[in-house]
């Protein structure tokens, strides 16, 4: 932790108030609080988390970098994708916390190149410091098409045709933590130790934890002390889509694996990873609401959940292949000879984009769908659904 820059004072004491915040909901519930809970304070408290208050996030200024702000060639693609569910049922794209505003951005841009613009641009944002950029950035970089732009509290009614879009979204879940003792599941709290937060077991142990994990512990033989996290929330999140899905395609895009990886046993202290200032480490208690907390995403669960919504599992496969199906070396070889320096910029952008060592094999790409037929741009040249 000594490598970590300290925070400036003013991000302290910004700090401090959601520490104050999350030591009387301890006070309130006994003392333990559910690490689910802690991580949504820590992220989503108003005015204080993580994504709510108004820290530099995103960028070389911020503590991590997404696709869309590496390269416009990352939102092109996912255009390519767009476009053809849009050309078959119409409507609308919803995007999930839209970060930044540049995906949208570059998406619209293309898909305007395209002549296969949306009819809304719908963005679901749950915090309001972000909202505010992402309204900048459009109107600054997209002002004929700002007005096809819309902010949403909620979803929309049911009946939505088109394309939800959420990139990097289901790693910010809140997630539950547990441990194995060999026998049972052991929920994994947070309580404080001194001056700061720690982990502690749970008093109270969760029914819906224990029958969601046990099963995976036993079938997967992992030893007593085994440590890892469990999205409960994803299945209400999923069926909430699916609710309001009429006719189109959602399209997540993450880090993650199959089950059988995540609960690999040699994975035995799971994925839980906190970014701060473009470092990486494994201590959610260090500065609380002022670093990113994040899990990798279970894609096993993903489409588990999907198919018990009414959704079809129309594709899963690496980003690599993704953006590679969908377009990415007619766009490369579009950008100009290898002389040209935007042009050696461009292919940088793309290599981290793709290749293995970078965001190629780590990040995947799972299309949900209900009323389409035929393979979806993206995921025709490779596949790997028989994985989840």
């Amino acid at each position: 932790m000594t490598a970590l820059p300290p925070p400036p004072a003013e991000a302290l004491a910004l700090g401090e108030r959601l520490v104050e915040q999350i030591r009387g909901e301890l006070r309130e519930c006994g003392g333990a609080l559910p690490f689910s809970r802690y991580m949504d304070l820590c992220l989503y408290s108003p005015g204080l988390g993580y994504y709510s208050a108004g820290l530099q996030k995103f960028g070389a200024n911020g503590d991590f970098v997404t696709a869309p702000e590496i390269s416009p060639l990352f939102g092109r693609c996912l255009a390519q994708a767009c476009a053809g569910v849009l050309q078959d049922c119409g409507g609308d794209v919803l995007e999930f916390g839209a970060g930044s505003g540049r995906l949208a951005v570059d998406l619209l841009k293309e898909l305007a190149s395209l002549d296969t613009l949306p009819e809304r641009y719908l963005v679901l944002e749950p915090s309001a410091e972000l909202r505010d950029r992402q309204q900048a950035l459009i109107g600054s970089d997209l002002p004929r098409l700002a007005a096809r732009v819309e902010w949403l509290d909620r979803l929309p009614g049911a009946g939505f045709h088109g394309v939800v879009l959420a990139n990097e979204v289901l790693d910010a879940m809140p997630v539950e933590r547990f441990r194995w003792d060999g026998e049972a599941v052991r929920r994994l709290c947070v309580h404080e130790a001194g001056e700061r937060f720690d982990w502690a077991e749970c008093a109270v142990q969760s029914l819906e934890l224990s029958a969601a994990v046990e099963p995976l512990c036993r079938e997967y033989g992992l030893a007593p002390g085994y440590e890892s996290e469990i999205n409960l929330m994803l299945p209400a999140w999923l069926q909430g889509i699916a609710d309001v899905l009429g006719q189109g395609m959602l399209l997540l895009a993450d880090y993650g694996y199959p089950r059988r990886e995540y609960y690999h046993p040699q994975r035995e202290r799971g994925t839980l990873r906190c970014h701060y200032r473009h470092r990486t480490h494994e201590d959610p208690f260090l500065w609380p609401g002022l670093q990113d907390v994040t899990a990798h995403v279970d894609f096993t669960a993903v489409a588990e959940a999907a198919v018990a919504a009414g959704l079809d599992v129309a594709g899963y496969t690496t980003q690599a292949a993704f953006l590679i199906d969908c377009g990415l070396e007619r766009l490369l070889e579009a950008a100009g000879g290898p002389d040209s320096v935007d042009w050696l910029q461009t292919v940088q952008q793309a290599k981290t984009l793709i290749m293995p060592g970078e965001m190629g094999e780590s990040f995947k790409f799972i299309a949900l769908t209900r009323g389409l037929d035929g393979a979806l741009p993206g995921f025709r040249m490779q596949d790997m659904r028989e994985r989840l």
